[in-house]
């Protein structure tokens, strides 16, 4: 199961945005070109990010700023603000057969174990912070460029 390529999206553009913000105008067509998509799919997910609150976005091609400090932004609050949480993250197929031992009974064996896994990886989502992700990327490009 995929969660929407909504959320690593938003995660892409809200790091350009903490990480570039103060250097570029971040416009859904500069931030699109790192992304590497269409900008009209930035633009639903700067419309989202703003919704929760998390950027300010100016009218015409003013940009997009964070409102909320990285370190009080967590990558489940991105999830959230993406549209990608939903009650039951793993989909089953509507109509098992009552008839039959398995199919009666299905939801009631498997269920539990479903809903403990999304539980668990919403709350790894809720410990990391766009902070640590800014830090892990500064890393990242502070050795490339000195592996070069």
């Amino acid at each position: 199961m995929k969660i929407s390529s909504r959320f690593a999206v938003a995660v892409h553009a809200l790091l350009a945005i903490y990480v570039l913000g103060s250097e570029y105008k971040m416009t859904s067509d500069f931030i699109a070109s790192s992304v590497n998509v269409n900008p009209v799919v930035i633009r639903r997910a700067l419309l989202s990010l703003k919704a929760a609150g998390i950027i300010g976005v100016k009218a015409g091609s003013g940009g997009a700023m964070p409102l909320m400090n990285a370190e009080n932004v967590t990558l489940y609050d991105v999830y959230a603000a993406a549209g990608c949480r939903e009650d039951n993250m793993f989909n089953f197929h509507d109509e098992p057969n009552p008839n039959c031992p398995v199919g009666k009974n299905i939801h009631s064996v498997l269920d539990p174990y479903l809903e403990t896994a999304q539980a668990a990886m919403e709350n790894e989502l809720k410990k990391t912070t766009f902070a640590e992700l800014i830090k892990n990327l500064d890393l990242l490009i502070l050795k490339l460029c000195c592996n070069s």
